[in-house]
């Protein structure tokens, strides 16, 4: 149990409401008591049915499907608070939609990442707490403090206790080269070798493998990426470590489990032999199959707010 104090308010949308009671009950205290509900034209309708007025407020919410709605309740809700008085409102933001569009990748593109940014410093977040932002530079795109966690540390516990003798004989592999920088960080927690699939993408969310670059034949891989939204990347990345690396397994890990379109179906007949997720985005409701799991990590959330309203550091868990 973390701090307990009468002046934290935690509230959450729609979005992930189980993730919230989670780090609610890390916490050790009760949820806040709002009603998000949306008008017969769909707009967002918002009521805070108890007092916040002098409290340090952290409004949970992932931006994940259906991403505009659940950014316009994530909107109002702060918008709300701070007309409320609210002392503070920090948006604890576990996965942060459209990050992906981070910069011009081509002639008249938007950077939304950055129009995000600014619509929540407007409606009035005082300071960010996310995870595993896809680009780590959207840090920069905001005028407030930013706190930035780590999903691997998860993972690394996860891992440990999975594999507890001959680590060094697997290898951690990056699905494409701007995944390396994670997968180094990770393989060095783990004492595992690095391997990287390079890959080409001719169109959105479409992923053709090329090569397999490191020494993967006859060993346990895991590959290790930010999130998975349709799988095809995954599963063509697991599906080359085993026919042009010559792998004896994949396992698969990814903070964010976007898992649009195809990704289910993909996932289950891919040569992964499991996918684990954490739980920053609910796991779809139409999910019967035996591959995908969670991982929790809305205690390490519930430290963080813990250290913010506590003004310490975060750094330890990382």
């Amino acid at each position: 149990m973390y701090a307990q104090s009468n002046e934290i308010k935690v509230f959450t949308a729609n979005a992930n409401p189980a993730f919230a009671q989670g780090v609610c009950d890390a916490l050790g205290i009760p949820l806040g008591q709002c009603e998000v509900k949306a008008f017969s034209d769909g707009e967002v309708s918002v009521t805070i049915t108890e007092t916040v007025r002098g409290r340090d407020v952290f409004m949970i919410q992932s931006t994940c499907s259906p991403v505009n709605d659940n950014l316009m309740e994530l909107l109002i809700m702060i918008d709300a608070l701070k007309r409320s008085s609210a002392a503070r409102v920090t948006a604890v933001i576990p996965y942060y939609g459209y990050a992906r569009q981070d910069r011009k990748a081509k002639a008249r593109d938007p950077i939304s990442a950055k129009l995000v940014a600014n619509l929540l410093v407007a409606a009035g977040a005082d300071r960010i707490l996310t995870m595993d932002l896809h680009a780590p530079q959207i840090q920069g795109f905001f005028d407030i403090p930013v706190d930035h966690l780590l999903g691997n540390p998860a993972f690394v516990k996860y891992y440990m206790e999975k594999f507890p003798e001959h680590r060094e004989d697997m290898v951690v592999v990056s699905p494409d080269v701007g995944s390396v920088s994670r997968a180094r960080a990770f393989a060095q927690k783990m004492g595992m070798g690095l391997a990287i699939v390079d890959k080409r993408r001719p169109t959105a969310n479409v992923s053709e493998v090329m090569n397999v670059i490191g020494d993967v034949k006859d060993r346990e891989c895991i590959l290790f990426d930010d999130m998975v939204d349709t799988a095809g990347s995954l599963c063509n990345a697991a599906k080359a470590l085993k026919e042009l690396g010559g792998a004896k397994k994949v396992w698969a890990c990814a903070s964010h489990g976007v898992l649009s379109g195809p990704a289910l179906d993909r996932v289950e007949a891919s040569e992964m032999e499991e996918l684990m997720l954490l739980n920053t985005i609910p796991m779809p409701k139409n999910y019967t199959g035996t591959k995908i799991h969670q991982l929790d990590v809305s205690g390490m959330f519930a430290e963080a707010i813990t250290c913010i309203h506590d003004n310490t550091t975060i750094s330890k868990l990382f």
